[in-house]
């Protein structure tokens, strides 16, 4: 059977509440003349996750979406798999947690729990025991790509990563459609902003086959696995990318496009995918 990333809808019965919290705080810092300057820096807080009232992971975030946050990253490690019988997403950061009920069954909570892998995430990142699960039955189409549309996405992301041009110490990641961006997430690592959209995307029951996922950071394994799981055939990133993460990318059929700024990039993986058709020398 082919895996889709577009479940069925939510229902309207789901409760979602909206917490907002500043993503960056003002501060004093010393240039160095020794002059005091008025600058930003990016909010890091923790949030709890819980499944039904058990505790699955803190997790460290600037906070932005931190509903969508918590059912991504639930949803990418395996924990949840149906939409439609979501009933509640509520956060609360007086006691910064982020409380998810669903009436799907959760009976083997403690066996993923007990098989964690350490990975290379942000910090220090953990993947649990559905993490692996269903890889063999994703199937991705086959993209066709323009060199000329890629210069022009790359262009069109500058006009993004607000909180890193304010503040530094972000991750971006965005999901793309041609040369333009439909939605672009910051966080303090950058599986915490895959994992938000991912679960805006699992909400929305939105496919992904005809969508380009960009990221600032390396593409290691997990990026890999987490973009795939999304149903997106093409990774680019302006960052490198890993020997694992390359190796899944071959055998899933992910394009592999890294190193990428300005009128550079680095086709690792799909080079037959893009046509070449602007004048890298300009």
């Amino acid at each position: 059977m082919t895996q889709t990333n577009a479940t069925a809808k939510a229902p309207l019965k789901l409760v979602k509440t909206q917490a907002e919290v500043p993503l960056t705080l003002p501060v004093k810092a010393i240039n160095e003349l020794g002059e005091s300057i008025d600058k930003f820096v990016a909010c890091e807080r923790p949030l709890t996750v819980y499944l039904n009232w058990q505790p699955i992971v803190t997790l460290m975030t600037l906070g932005a979406k931190p509903e969508s946050l918590a059912l991504g990253y639930l949803k990418n490690q395996g924990f949840v798999s149906d939409a439609s019988l979501l009933e509640s997403i509520i956060v609360d950061w007086d006691v910064n947690s982020a409380a998810i009920l669903t009436a799907e069954k959760t009976a083997d909570l403690e066996e993923k729990l007990s098989e964690k892998t350490v990975t290379s995430g942000c910090g220090q990142g953990t993947v649990y025991g559905g993490f692996m699960q269903g890889l063999d039955d994703i199937n991705l189409p086959t993209p066709q790509l323009k060199q000329s549309v890629l210069y022009s996405l790359l262009k069109n992301i500058n006009a993004y990563n607000e909180t890193y041009k304010n503040a530094g110490a972000v991750h971006g990641c965005g999901i793309c459609q041609d040369d333009q961006i439909q939605a672009f997430i910051e966080d303090v690592g950058r599986h915490n902003a895959v994992d938000t959209l991912a679960g805006d995307m699992w909400l929305a029951g939105e496919n992904g086959n005809d969508k380009i996922f960009y990221t600032t950071g390396r593409l290691t394994s997990e990026m890999v696995i987490k973009v795939a799981k999304m149903g997106i055939p093409v990774l680019l990133s302006r960052s490198g990318v890993t020997q694992m993460g390359l190796e899944l990318a071959q055998k899933m059929g992910i394009t592999i496009i890294a190193r990428a700024k300005g009128r550079h990039f680095l086709v690792y993986h799909g080079a037959e995918n893009i046509e070449f058709d602007a004048n890298k020398a300009k």
